[in-house]
């Protein structure tokens, strides 16, 4: 707090000290004045300013050498006084300037003086505080004329300490010092607003200084990163504030060609004074286009953001104020600012797209015809080179560079139609699209990767995305594609759309090199015109019409849907598998992937001409391409899409069923695109609503089946994703197509196989049969403790006489049968037991009603698959046999036409288990086991007769083998075939209720994979067996596991029984002991 609060109190403290400092200069004196001025009020000291100044100002002006310890004590002293006052005369103000000025100077050696950083940041603070202290107008009269020279010798030190001093801290205050004398204080209350009159005087001024001072921090923005960014940000500030102040359009239009003479101005003075005359102009533009230039090129690629962002200024600064007068620099400051658009930094973004909205808002670009010109010729000019940055940049040089195509496009707006309508700019722009879309077709995974045979619309695979990635042969970055959509988005929203759709139409139709970029671009142009996902800077454009877009859409669907250009060659397998290749081997060569015998046959085919790996993946590409467009149309178009189903549903199908995985996948996208856009649920809900017209096409294409081959496609994947409600309309067509089977049984077998399995795994969803009809067909591992809960009685129970002596007749009785001795009596009770059944249902004549619908059909299906079961075709073969076990499946609960059908089908069957491939043998003991679920008693004599034996013989063959084996054996043919047939052997004994003969068979058989030398999956596999054949026959097997492995002696309950002596051995090197001890276990 102020001690001295009167100028008479302060005077009379600090006189003493003031004296002192006039006789003898020292630091001691200095700064104890300097403590006697901090206990002086600001009023006080304000009334003793002059006093005060006058002993430090003698001190800095006293001629001789000085300490620099001194100066700097005077000099902060000094800035001490003048924050706590203000300059009211001019006179004083130009004189400290000068004084403080001339401590940064050495006169001997005409240079700045080598003096210590902390001097000159005492004097760069000093200078900055006296500016600040300077009163109001007194200001504005320090900038006259006269003051030139000494303006100049201070901006052109402070210039030279920004640029070559090493302190971080003094270049930084350096340009802010600069900012202060340059009238470019960020201060609120200094500089005042300034009139028009005012404007000029300064700028004439500061014209005097633009070249030094543009060129030295040109240097200082392009030096170094390392100098940090704080500096470069001051330095383009001062930059385009000074430049946009002094080449200000709205002060050049007031300045007239003559020069004005300058009243009481000395000669050399009047020299350094400038004259804004067009001469001048045109001149420092352009010299000041070369710098800007200079900046643009290196801050653009300088890595902190906030240097970037300083740059959007600079650009919106000058464009905005020097339109005019800096003509030439628009080039590279447009160029600068459309190449941030899509900088890294959201900041940037949002910066840059805030600048271009101004721009457009205010028609800098639009309503400037030079620098509409000026746009339109760089876009030519990028348009042309397009292709080989592409092709020599990295990614984030590829990344840039569309970025400024990107940014060319949205300043232009519409104006981009002038650059359009050139036929040498449109063919240039689209010549460069084309070429930098070209795809890499190389990759022999898209031909490889195959559909699977089943699965709704509605949820596509998680990998689909990966799947679908697409790769580029001039960048592998996914930011560049979706640039280059922005661009092609941008071209439909703001070009001509009905010229743009017809050049890159006709490039479609030119080359097949061409077809699938132009695709991509026409897919973006018709989003881009609706305008969805564009950014529109120009409010005033008008958008392309619902009915010219419908039209437009319309004319590219026909196109993407012709003949030639839909059914395209994706693989080089015929339609039915023609090289049977894998029906001549079997065992380990049995199991290929479909992309193993893709590669196979594909390797076959080049012996003679034909489709390349690259040439397929091309046309897989295409159709993905245009089957992403017809949902892009969709988008584009919403609901009005709906007026195109009839001519778009109908292809989308066919490529849904396609077997191509890609090209499914993208059906499937574009099935999900419509239903979003046509406010349909689900793409079932879609089919559903239009079955009758897909029902309807289908028919109309089965009678022309060689035109139309594809058509089996459209109704298996209807089928895959309809309800029941969808089986009225195609009941007829199910005729249809059984009846074109029974036609073309052997040229198109597989493709309509394709559609009964999809019909009959349908009618199994929709119908599922509600009745207890058999035990479940497998139990996994996890669930051998149930079996038990399935016992009978527990023993815990204990049985009455009564009980024993039932038990013995009925026994008796079931052996007399066995035998065929059978009374007569017995038959008399049955025949007195039949009459009341008769009697109940003889109400009428005995004829069976007709089947269900969906009954007929899979009665009609079972008998078209008996007859394919021995085709010579492996998959064919492989694909029947699904059928058959859906069609039983179907059948179950209609005992009346499944047994004939499972009569007729057995012998078939019965060649496939014993006598065929590995893996049909795998898929008929599959239908084997479904059969036995549902009519197990029609089957046993049989199963026992023709397929026991063989099994059992198989089993007891194979164990050897799988017990020597190491680990790769479990991914062999042989161990899936042996782990299917123990999987399935136990629930079809136990359904077959076989009888004890035929147990002891499988027992036998099974016995050996208990052994711990087994794999492990067959050791459970072989568990479970015996936990089903326990439910038929529990004393049997106790018996056939003690034989095998005892673990306790038997003592009898009664000294008179004998004991009973079991051959199983007790030791524990028995390799049985485990797997016995647990079944024995289960069954206690």
């Amino acid at each position: 707090m102020a001690v001295f609060d009167t100028p008479e109190e302060a005077f009379g403290a600090l006189r003493p000290v003031c004296v002192q400092l006039t006789k003898t200069q020292t630091v001691e004196t200095v700064e104890r004045l300097r403590a006697q001025l901090q206990a002086v009020s600001d009023s006080a000291l304000q009334e003793l300013q002059q006093y005060v100044l006058f002993p430090l100002r003698f001190a800095l002006k006293t001629p001789g050498p000085k300490r620099e310890r001194l100066i700097q004590s005077v000099v902060e002293c000094l800035t001490f006084v003048l924050s706590s006052t203000c300059v009211r005369e001019r006179e004083l103000l130009q004189e400290l300037f000068s004084e403080l000025s001339a401590c940064l100077y050495s006169p001997s050696a005409q240079q700045p003086a080598a003096v210590s950083e902390e001097l000159k940041l005492a004097v760069i603070q000093g200078l900055s505080t006296l500016m600040h202290s300077a009163y109001g107008d007194t200001v504005l009269a320090f900038y006259e004329p006269s003051i030139l020279p000494r303006l100049g010798f201070a901006v052109s030190l402070l210039l030279d300490l920004a640029e070559q001093e090493k302190s971080k801290q003094i270049k930084v205050a350096a340009l802010k010092c600069l900012q202060v004398l340059l009238f470019q204080c960020d201060c609120q209350d200094h500089p005042r607003p300034l009139d028009e009159r005012e404007q000029k005087q300064l700028g004439d001024l500061f014209a005097s200084f633009l070249p030094g001072v543009s060129m030295a921090l040109t240097r200082v923005i392009t030096g170094d990163f390392k100098q940090g960014h704080s500096i470069v940000v001051s330095s383009l500030k001062i930059f385009y504030e000074t430049v946009s102040f002094v080449m200000a359009d709205t002060q050049l239009e007031r300045t007239s060609d003559a020069q004005p003479k300058p009243a009481s101005v000395e000669p050399r003075v009047a020299e350094l004074m400038v004259h804004r005359e067009a001469k001048w102009v045109k001149n420092t533009s352009d010299k000041l286009t070369v710098l800007i230039e200079k900046i643009t090129e290196c801050v653009c690629i300088h890595p902190h953001w906030k240097v970037r962002l300083a740059l959007t200024e600079l650009i919106e600064a000058l464009l905005l104020k020097c339109s005019q007068s800096l003509v030439g620099s628009a080039g590279p400051l447009l160029k600068a600012l459309v190449g941030l658009v899509n900088d890294e930094s959201p900041e940037v973004q949002t910066q840059c797209s805030k600048v271009l909205r101004h721009f457009a808002d205010r028609k800098v670009v639009v309503g400037n015809r030079a620098f509409a010109d000026i746009l339109s010729e760089n876009l030519h000019s990028l348009a042309t080179s397009l292709p080989r940055l592409m092709n020599s940049q990295d990614d984030q040089g590829r990344f840039s560079t569309l970025s400024l195509l990107l940014g060319y496009l949205k300043l232009l707006g519409p104006e981009v139609n002038f650059v359009l309508r050139s036929a040498a700019h449109l063919q240039r722009l689209s010549k460069a699209l084309i070429q930098v879309l070209e795809l890499d077709v190389a990759d022999i995974k898209v031909v490889e990767e195959r559909r699977r045979p089943s699965g709704g619309l509605s949820s596509p695979p998680e990998s689909a995305a990966l799947l679908q990635r697409r790769y580029f042969r001039f960048f592998t970055d996914e930011r560049l594609f979706l640039l280059l959509q922005q661009l092609c988005q941008l071209l439909g929203f703001y070009g001509d759309l009905y010229l743009l759709v017809d050049h890159f139409m006709e490039l479609y139709h030119e080359s097949v090199v061409y077809r699938k970029q132009a695709a991509m671009i026409l897919n973006e142009l018709v989003v881009g015109a609706a305008g969805l996902e564009v950014e529109n800077l120009h409010e005033n454009h008008i958008k392309t019409s619902p009915e010219e877009l419908k039209e437009i859409v319309t004319t590219i669907l026909e196109e993407y849907t012709s003949q030639e250009n839909w059914y395209l060659v994706t693989c080089i397998e015929s339609e039915e598998g023609g090289e049977e290749l894998t029906m001549k081997q079997s065992g380990l060569q049995a199991i290929t992937s479909a992309a193993h015998t893709c590669q196979v046959t594909s390797f076959q085919a080049f012996s003679k001409p034909g489709p390349t790996i690259c040439s397929m993946n091309s046309n897989i590409w295409q159709i993905c391409i245009q089957l992403e467009g017809i949902g892009r149309f969709a988008y584009a178009l919403g609901k009005d899409f709906r007026l195109l189903l009839m001519s778009a549903l109908y292809p989308v199908l066919e490529k849904a069923g396609d077997q191509t995985l890609l090209i499914s996948q993208a059906a499937t996208g574009a099935m999900l695109d419509i239903c979003h856009a046509c406010g349909y649920d689900s793409p079932q809900h879609l089919i559903s609503q239009n079955s009758d017209y897909l029902v309807n096409g289908i028919s109309l294409n089965l009678r022309h089946l060689s035109l139309h081959p594809h058509t089996p496609k459209v109704l298996e994947v209807m089928l895959w994703n309809s309800d029941a409600s969808l089986l009225p309309l195609v009941a007829d067509v199910v005729q249809d197509v059984l009846a074109t089977l029974d036609q073309f049984y052997d040229k198109r077998a597989t493709s309509f196989v394709g559609v009964l399995h999809a019909l009959l795994a349908a009618l199994a969803q929709w119908f599922p049969d509600t009745g207890d009809l058999g035990q479940p067909q497998e139990q996994s591992a996890g669930e051998e403790g149930s079996h038990l809960s399935q016992k009978p009685a527990a023993p815990e129970n204990t049985a009455t006489a009564e009980d024993i002596e039932q038990f013995l007749l009925n026994y008796l009785k079931e052996k007399d049968v066995a035998d065929g001795n059978v009374s007569d009596f017995d038959n008399e009770e049955e025949e007195q037991s039949e009459p009341p059944k008769v009697d109940e249902c003889d109400t009428g004549p005995d004829v069976e009603p007709p089947p269900p619908v969906h009954i007929q059909i899979a009665k009609d299906v079972m008998e078209r698959c008996i007859h394919l079961l021995s085709d010579k075709n492996l998959t064919i073969r492989l694909k029947v046999l699904d059928v058959l076990d859906l069609c039983v499946v179907v059948l179950q609960s209609h005992k009346n036409q499944l047994l004939p059908l499972a009569h007729r089908a057995w012998p078939s069957l019965v060649r496939r288990l014993t006598s065929d491939d590995p893996l049909v043998v795998l898929r008929a003991f599959k239908v084997l086991r479904t059969l036995g679920g549902k009519c197990g008693d029609f089957l046993r004599s049989r199963f026992c007769k023709d397929i026991l034996p063989q099994l059992a013989g198989s089993l007891v063959t194979q164990a050897p083998v799988s017990a020597r084996a190491g680990p790769v054996y479990t991914h062999t043919l042989a161990f899936k075939l042996q782990l299917a047939v123990l999987q399935g052997l136990g629930p079809l004994c136990e359904r077959l209720d076989l009888g004890e003969g035929d147990l002891n068979k499988v027992a036998d058989a099974c016995l050996i994979y208990l052994s711990a030398k087994q794999p492990v999956k067959l050791q459970e596999a072989a568990r479970r067996v015996f936990l089903h054949l326990m439910k038929v026959d529990p004393d049997c097997i106790w018996f056939l596991l003690n034989e095998l492995y005892c673990p306790e002696q038997l003592t009898p309950p009664h000294p008179s029984l004998h004991p009973v002596q079991l051959r199983g051995t007790t030791g524990q090197g028995n390799p049985y002991a485990a797997n016995v001890l647990h079944l024995l276990q289960e069954l206690q």
